[in-house]
């Protein structure tokens, strides 16, 4: 195995300057064919690579960008992640990706991991922990070193810094609606946690839109469930406890499962209850019957969040007043078999 040898190595074994070795290596006009021949030859026999980490440091920048999610299996944040990559390396940049696991531990290591000069920046969605502690130090940390900061879907206000989120109060009125011209008026909603930030918003407007059409909030026909559980005992007692002609899901997976669980019991879909869920994945498209969803474009959002990053990573302005940016995705319904249309 052949060892591994620096620039100064070089430099000594040729007896020429380490500047020379450099831009003999950059293939600079500055240095004679000759010279350069034989050092990118010498480089090259002993398989010599650059310290990427020496020349970041020295450019102040390591083209890379560090993305922590919550999780790696949901469809919505496996779609982010794509459009923040396509877009990434489309502007010559590398993603580094870590996933927190909802866990507010793994969150905190993954940011002191990566903001050690490996990255340029962070793009993230919060851990459900994050939220449940309601403790961003980590975060505040990281953006009082001046490290830019994107946060995306589920964020939180505490956090001076650009964000990109859906408009999920106005969507899950407008699902509602959906229901309430249908003639449906035991709509039921459910949900996760109240300490979700989009799970509040969906709330607030599936809570507004009965409201604005003269139909009076009943609590009964709200399920909480554990935003990690599956729990379809609880599902079947809630359908067997309420009279509901409607179901609004904070995520496609709950509908999923709501769905299941409502044609074990004898209900026809959507003659009897009617599903609108949130995130349009494979399990929306394959359920059966398939899942009128709300399309969150999660690709979008990606690159809507890698946009925003770079732009702050190459501003070159020294501007000690920054106006953060709150970029919102419009969320789109898309009209399948387990609604009237």
């Amino acid at each position: 195995m052949k060892r591994k040898i620096t620039l100064k190595h070089i430099a000594r074994e040729l007896d020429v300057s380490i500047s020379t070795v450099s831009k003999a290596l950059k293939n600079s006009e500055e240095i004679s064919a000759d010279t350069k021949e034989k050092i990118q030859a010498f480089a090259k026999f002993y398989n010599y690579k650059p310290n990427n980490i020496a020349v970041s440091l020295k450019n102040k920048s390591t083209k890379n960008i560090g993305v922590v999610i919550p999780d790696i299996v949901h469809h919505f944040f496996t779609t982010v992640f794509r459009g923040i990559e396509l877009y990434a390396n489309a502007k010559g940049y590398n993603v580094i990706a870590c996933v927190s696991d909802e866990s507010f531990a793994k969150e905190v290591l993954s940011m002191e991991m990566l903001s050690n000069g490996s990255v340029d920046g962070f793009i993230m969605s919060l851990s459900a922990e994050t939220q449940q502690k309601n403790d961003f130090n980590h975060l505040k940390e990281v953006t009082a070193q001046g490290i830019p900061l994107v946060l995306f879907d589920r964020v939180t206000d505490d956090i001076k810094c650009d964000k990109v989120i859906l408009n999920d109060k106005e969507i899950a009125y407008e699902a509602v609606t959906k229901f309430i011209d249908g003639g449906r008026r035991r709509i039921a909603l459910v949900t996760t946690e109240s300490y979700f930030n989009v799970s509040e918003k969906r709330s607030e407007g599936y809570k507004a839109a009965h409201l604005d059409h003269g139909i009076p909030v009943n609590e009964d026909l709200c399920l909480i469930l554990h935003h990690k559980e599956i729990n379809l005992q609880a599902i079947k007692i809630f359908f067997e406890k309420q009279q509901i002609d409607a179901v609004l899901c904070v995520n496609e997976l709950f509908a999923v499962q709501c769905m299941g669980v409502a044609l074990k019991m004898g209900f026809q879909i959507p003659e009897d209850i009617s599903f609108i869920g949130f995130t349009d994945g494979i399990l929306s498209q394959n359920a059966q019957p398939a899942l009128t969803t709300v399309a969150q474009h999660g690709e979008k959002m990606g690159a809507v969040a890698a946009e925003l990053l770079i732009n702050r990573v190459e501003d070159d302005s020294q501007e000690e007043s920054i106006n953060y940016l709150t970029e919102i995705i419009e969320a789109t319904l898309i009209e399948r078999d387990s609604t009237i249309n």
